[in-house]
């Protein structure tokens, strides 16, 4: 059988392009996999950002502000890191809560305690027991650190699902310079409203005393906040951080290099 030299131009031109489109999905291909084998399974496995992206602060309508022994610093999270100490543990073993003053003090004299305070800042829909403008007996909010919505029921067993959390854990805060600090700068850093936030209660026992190594919300959105809270705070009272500690803030603001510190009097955040 006779080709033709135009028919024999035209099955080659054809064999090129299904060569090109080969090439083209193989690549497609290999560039998938690449992918998938080194983030794209992290990604596709890892937990879906959700809930607040951060927590209320302070709410100057009705609160006063706690006296703090330094000024935060403005600026970015990440360069207030850079200018807490770094350093190892101090010893835990003479660690006492009242060494941080009676349990949710009226530290800034409004005449609520701390605990209904906290309450009153981050529930919505709050109810107060009769006669009382103080005592938070419901609410509900999406709560940080899971991004559930959780309800609020004053009750020898229903209040233990949502407690007040210290954003820098007293335990934690003992073994980074809280031992040196005046009692009354100890009472503050334990009721003030910059390191309380209301929690969910297994949330809260899950931290236990952990730092930014040991544990992280599990809601991710609000990580940036609760990180650069947690340098506020330690900003705040002259705390210091461990290598580790601050290896892993640097992780989280890596994703959120502009985040700011967080300041008590900047004002409530969305519930």
């Amino acid at each position: 059988m006779t080709i033709s030299w135009s028919a024999y131009r035209r099955a080659r031109r054809r064999s090129r392009q299904a060569w090109a489109l080969l090439v083209t999905a193989a690549a497609a291909i290999l560039a998938a996999l690449f992918w998938f084998f080194t983030a794209g399974q992290f990604a596709a496995a890892g937990p879906v950002p959700q809930g607040p992206t951060e927590a209320p602060v302070f709410d100057a309508a009705w609160m006063k502000p706690v006296q703090e022994p330094h000024a935060v610093p403005a600026g970015t999270a990440a360069a207030a890191l850079e200018g807490l100490a770094m350093k190892g543990r101090a010893s835990s073993t003479d660690y006492s809560r009242e060494a941080f003053g009676q349990a949710w003090l009226d530290v800034d004299r409004n005449g609520c305690d701390t605990r209904n305070d906290i309450l009153r800042r981050d529930l919505a829909g709050v109810v107060f027991a009769e006669g009382s403008t103080c005592k938070v007996t419901a609410g509900h909010f999406r709560e940080p650190y899971t991004g559930q919505d959780l309800d609020f029921r004053r009750g020898s067993e229903s209040s233990r699902a949502v407690q007040i959390d210290h954003v820098v854990a007293l335990g934690d805060a003992w073994q980074k310079g809280a031992q040196g600090l005046e009692p009354k700068e100890r009472q503050s850093l334990a009721n003030d409203p910059l390191n309380l936030i209301a929690a969910d209660g297994a949330a809260n026992q899950q931290k236990s005393a952990g730092d930014a190594a040991t544990w992280l919300p599990k809601n991710t959105a609000i990580r940036c906040h609760y990180v650069a809270r947690q340098i506020s705070v330690k900003a705040a009272y002259g705390l210091w951080v461990t290598s580790a500690e601050k290896d892993a803030m640097k992780r989280v603001l890596a994703s959120c290099p502009q985040q700011q510190t967080i300041r008590a009097q900047q004002g409530s955040a969305a519930r």
